[in-house]
């Protein structure tokens, strides 16, 4: 009995003694993550690769089964860089029933490279070809953020709001901003070209960042119930509970959709990702904010 009375409060005197050094972690990443992105911003005049429905450029569908989608993009990369090429299959059986080209060039050179290698001319009955203008695209793409930045303030003006103290809201609300700046910079380091799904996915990534930090917040600070430690241990319980329950659904969806659909690959890879920066964020930056807060003012 005497030996299990000692063992609670030496894994509590573990934690009490690092939680302020683990937020090491998450400053070096900051750190390390707005210097990039500075570096990034500078080369390439925005803080992401966008693809063509955010730039502007041509998107032409092929709809032949029998056309081998690695051969025409290695033929026509050569001529135009930037292009990305995919298949377009059957969700359910796999088979290929086309594929389809996306590049910021204008529609009629991209046809013609395309016709001379598929050796027969696109028409409305075997192919469709879809111009996007670079104003148009850039607009777009000015709102999305726009719509990204006033979520962000609303979700923090509600934080303050239910919580009322700098220190409490800030918590929740430098953990969100963190998981979209850690997941940007994935993105940028892999080269991911973000469509306008993938700001919509960033959208609903702050929902997803936010949720556990209230709840971890609420637990911590405005119960009453049990030891600081405690209460931090019973929302660790749920909120785990929560992420890792999205994550797994989320990765069984990308797993599903890898192969069928771009659109979705991306929004859950993008989801995927951010989540997992939310066990950091949540777990060790909000919470170990809190416990200092909490424990300043005993």
């Amino acid at each position: 009995m005497e030996e299990n009375k000692n063992a609670a409060p030496s894994r509590g005197n573990a934690y009490d003694k690092a939680y302020k050094w683990i937020l090491i972690i998450p400053a070096v990443m900051l750190v390390f993550s707005l210097i990039y992105l500075f570096n990034f911003y500078s080369h390439n005049g925005d803080l992401i690769y966008k693809d063509v429905s955010l730039t502007g450029g041509t998107t032409i569908s092929v709809f032949d089964s029998q056309a081998n989608v690695e051969e025409v993009k290695n033929a026509l990369k050569g001529e135009f860089p930037d292009l990305i090429a995919r298949s377009i299959s059957d969700i359910r059986t796999g088979k290929q029933h086309g594929f389809f080209l996306e590049s910021k060039a204008n529609a009629e050179p991209l046809k013609k490279a395309l016709e001379r290698q598929l050796g027969y001319e696109l028409n409305n009955e075997n192919s469709s070809i879809e111009f996007t203008g670079s104003s148009l695209s850039s607009g777009f793409y000015k709102q999305l953020r726009i719509a990204i930045l006033l979520s962000f303030l609303l979700m923090a003006i509600t934080v303050f709001v239910i919580f009322r103290t700098p220190i409490r809201s800030l918590s929740v609300i430098l953990s969100a901003f963190l998981d979209i700046l850690f997941t940007i910079i994935v993105l940028d380091l892999f080269g991911i070209q973000v469509s306008t799904a993938g700001i919509v996915a960033l959208l609903m990534l702050i929902g997803y960042a936010v949720d556990t930090d209230i709840l971890v917040t609420t637990r911590v600070v405005l119960d009453r119930e049990g030891t600081l430690n405690q209460r931090i241990l019973g929302a660790f319980k749920t909120g785990i509970t929560m992420t890792l329950t999205a994550m797994a659904a989320v990765a069984v969806s990308l797993i599903v959709i890898y192969n069928f659909s771009d659109t979705l690959r991306q929004m859950f890879t993008i989801i995927l990702i951010g989540l997992g920066f939310d066990l950091l964020n949540t777990w060790v930056t909000n919470t170990s904010i809190l416990k200092w807060y909490m424990e300043a003012k005993k």
